[in-house]
């Protein structure tokens, strides 16, 4: 799906998409590190699968157990960056409903293994929309300055550019469901 989004980039922005890759790798970086060396080491919230208190109650999907600390989850913080830089990017509103639901189940999946309270989710949905949000307003400036087109202004990716990644998206998570059904039935 994340190469999708990048086809679409390229194909429709051409050597323009540039810019927008270095702005998508730039709020991954701020989501990544201030989620992990800011929150986490900061707030140094163990996660249930490494809390004294809980640690023969959390069913561990094989044995995985994450680091030490879980405040914010660092996979809702990437997912909803992205959602939202990408929404931003794109208005589509099949689009915008398809990127939330996939970082909401992202980021459940999360709770679902035993990795994090759902405190930790609803921490790194906010700041990664936050963060999301931030970097597309610095894109935004950028492209105003350099005369590079974004979907906002020239409405230049429709609906049917943007199909592929919800195609894509949704195929993936079918297969992922399916396989979790499969490998359920053989344990």
């Amino acid at each position: 799906m994340y190469f999708m989004i990048l086809y679409v980039i390229f194909r429709q922005q051409g050597l323009k998409g540039i810019v927008t890759l270095l702005a998508l790798l730039l709020m991954l970086v701020l989501s990544d590190q201030i989620s992990t060396n800011i929150f986490k080491e900061g707030f140094e919230r163990f996660r249930p699968s490494h809390e004294p208190a809980l640690s023969g109650l959390v069913d561990l999907i094989n044995g995985k157990k994450g680091g030490k600390y879980g405040f914010v989850s660092s996979h809702a913080t990437n997912s909803f960056g992205l959602a939202i830089f990408s929404l931003l990017l794109f208005r589509k509103r099949w689009y915008s409903i398809f990127i939330i639901f996939w970082a909401l189940l992202n980021s459940y999946s999360r709770i679902y293994m035993g990795l994090h309270y759902p405190g930790d989710i609803l921490g790194g949905m906010i700041l990664g929309s936050l963060i999301g949000w931030f970097v597309f307003w610095l894109y935004k400036k950028i492209s105003r300055r350099f005369v590079i087109t974004y979907a906002a202004r020239d409405y230049s990716f429709q609906l049917s550019s943007v199909s592929p990644v919800i195609f894509t998206g949704i195929l993936t998570i079918i297969i992922v469901f399916i396989s979790s059904v499969l490998l359920l039935e053989l344990m």
